[in-house]
C-alpha cells in the first residue's frame, strides 16, 4: 500500500487489524507506527490508525501495547486534530478518534452526535437507576419506565462554559474552536448537573459515568 494503493488491500488490511470496526489484537499496535508514517498522505491509514486505538480498551493488554508506540500516537493525534479544523462532514466520528488518541476511551466509544443521546447512571446517593437524555427529545434525566417511557423527569443542569474545568474544557473548547455549536452544547449538557428523580440529590453527570465505565480514565493532555 506504501507503493499502490487499491481498495482490496485496504479492506484485507482492516479484516486483519481491526475487524469490523473494533476488534483488535497484538499485531494491530505493531503496525501503528507505519500506519502514522502513512497517514499524512493517506486517509485511509489515518482512519484505521485511529479505529485501532478506539478499541484499545477491547483487548485485555491493550493500553500496555499502546504505551509502546508514544511517538506515533503523537503523529496520529496531530494529525487528527487537523482533520478537525477543516470541519469534515464525519466531524463526530473524527472528535471520537481524537477522544481515544487523548486517552478517553470512555468517552470515544460514548458520545454521539447529540441529536438522541441517552446515558445510563447510578445514582452516587441512592443507587438508582437514571436515564440522562440530551437531545432533540430534550436535556433530563428520568426513570426509564418500559410500559410508560421515561418519567419522572428533572431538567438537567449544564456548567456555564466558563466553569468548565479539565476535560470538559477542553472537549468543549475544541467543539467551539471548530464551530460544532450542536456538540459543545451537549458537552456542556454531559458535564453538567442531573438530578435522580428518586433521591432528588443532584450529582455531576461526567463522573457518574466515568465511574461506571472507566474507573481510572486518565485526564486529557
Amino acid at each position: 500500500m506504501a507503493r499502490e494503493e487499491t481498495p482490496e488491500a485496504w479492506e484485507e488490511l482492516w479484516d486483519r487489524l481491526c475487524l469490523h470496526g473494533e476488534t483488535v489484537s497484538p499485531a494491530s499496535f505493531t503496525a501503528l507506527p507505519r500506519l502514522a508514517s502513512l497517514a499524512p498522505a493517506s486517509a485511509q491509514a489515518l482512519e484505521l490508525a485511529s479505529a485501532i486505538v478506539r478499541g484499545t480498551m477491547q483487548h485485555r493488554d491493550g493500553e500496555a501495547l499502546l504505551a509502546g508506540c508514544p511517538d506515533a500516537i503523537a503523529q496520529l493525534r496531530e494529525l487528527v486534530d487537523r482533520q478537525l479544523r477543516t470541519s469534515p462532514a464525519d466531524y463526530n466520528r473524527i472528535f471520537g478518534d481524537l477522544l481515544a488518541l487523548e486517552g478517553q476511551y470512555h468517552w470515544s466509544a460514548a458520545l454521539g452526535d447529540f441529536t438522541d443521546d441517552f446515558y445510563t447512571v447510578s445514582c452516587p446517593r441512592c443507587g438508582a437507576e437514571v436515564t440522562i437524555a440530551i437531545g432533540d427529545y430534550g436535556n433530563y434525566s428520568a426513570i426509564r419506565d418500559w410500559d410508560l417511557g421515561d418519567i419522572e423527569r428533572r431538567a438537567l443542569l449544564p456548567t456555564p462554559a466558563e466553569e468548565l474545568r479539565d476535560l470538559g474544557h477542553w472537549m468543549h473548547a475544541t467543539a467551539v474552536r471548530d464551530e460544532q455549536h450542536r456538540l459543545a452544547e451537549g458537552i456542556r449538557h454531559v458535564f453538567g448537573r442531573a438530578e435522580c428523580p428518586t433521591c432528588a440529590s443532584v450529582f455531576s453527570i461526567a463522573d457518574a459515568y466515568t465511574s461506571a465505565n472507566l474507573p481510572s480514565a486518565p485526564a486529557a493532555s
